[in-house]
């Protein structure tokens, strides 16, 4: 073999072995995508296998508006059923009152206050459109 070939044979191997290396990331991210995706799925049917249709509609609500907070319930009724304590599918009222007892729990970080701010007496607006 000349050195040219020896050469074209390298370069083509370079080549190859730097392509594998390109794509080996997109496989990962592939993998991690569906693996992602199966736990997903899996954590959706054991969330209706647990509640019924009414609690699992409140659930939705409560995920549109605190997502955070749907996700911490979901995993605790998740936890709750592969330590056995629950009986059977959790009801709405059952739901509510764990979501009760998880609000007493939470400290609230910001209280819901209302501020008024009054105007003061001589504080008047329109006496500035009366001329």
């Amino acid at each position: 073999m000349d050195d040219d070939e020896l050469q074209a044979i390298r370069a083509k191997r370079l080549a190859e072995l730097q392509g594998q290396k390109q794509a080996c990331p997109r496989l990962d991210l592939l993998a991690m995508m569906t693996t992602k995706r199966k736990v997903e799925e899996m954590r959706r049917n054991m969330l209706y296998q647990i509640l019924d249709g009414n609690a699992r509609e409140r659930l939705g609500r409560i995920h549109m508006v605190k997502a955070e907070k749907a996700r911490a319930v979901e995993d605790l009724l998740i936890r709750m059923a592969q330590t056995n304590q629950l009986r059977g599918k959790v009801s709405e009222p059952q739901l509510i009152d764990l979501l009760g007892r998880i609000n007493e729990q939470e400290p609230s970080a910001s209280q819901n206050r209302v501020v008024f701010n009054r105007r003061r007496f001589d504080d008047d607006s329109d006496d500035d459109y009366d001329l």
